[in-house]
């Protein structure tokens, strides 16, 4: 048995077969589709000065950004960056009708509040934590142990996006 009809046995054993069957778009069904073909493909930022964020990305993280988009009829702008796994990818964006928020940096607000970067180890993340403070960039949260097992630290990108460095 593979692992797809495992996860589907797994939770047909505890959901009921009217529910599964009202849900079920046939073979694979909707729990294989939800449980193991669903994956974040990309972030999106926007941002006022793309090549500085950019920057930061590739220094501090190792992004690869893919070659400058642009589409002069919208004044629209965007890279592509790929981390070393090669799984979701972050966009930055610019235009300049877009609004600068009308609240401090790294003030956290209803919607995305940050994401996370695995570094590799809580070693990794308390170097980058502060060779990032010894640069000038702000640390919202110095590192540690959450209550939820991860070590991490939260630092803000040059924009004041909200980053939690993982181990």
């Amino acid at each position: 048995m593979g692992l797809a009809e495992q996860v589907v046995l797994h939770w047909q054993q505890y959901l009921s077969a009217s529910w599964l069957r009202s849900y079920s778009l046939g073979q694979p069904n909707f729990l294989y589709l939800i449980c193991l073909k669903m994956k974040i493909e990309h972030l999106a930022i926007w941002t006022h000065d793309l090549e500085r964020l950019k920057a930061f990305y590739q220094t501090y993280f190792g992004g690869q950004a893919n070659a400058k988009y642009l589409n002069s009829a919208k004044g629209f702008a965007s890279y592509f960056l790929t981390f070393g796994d090669g799984g979701a990818r972050l966009e930055l964006m610019q235009r300049a009708d877009v609004p600068n928020p009308d609240h401090p940096a790294g003030t956290e607000l209803v919607g995305l509040t940050h994401f996370a970067l695995a570094v590799g180890s809580p070693a990794k993340v308390d170097a980058l934590t502060e060779r990032l403070r010894s640069d000038g960039f702000a640390v919202a949260s110095d590192p540690r142990t959450t209550g939820d097992g991860y070590y991490e630290s939260v630092v803000l990108d040059p924009d004041g996006n909200r980053l939690e460095l993982v181990a």
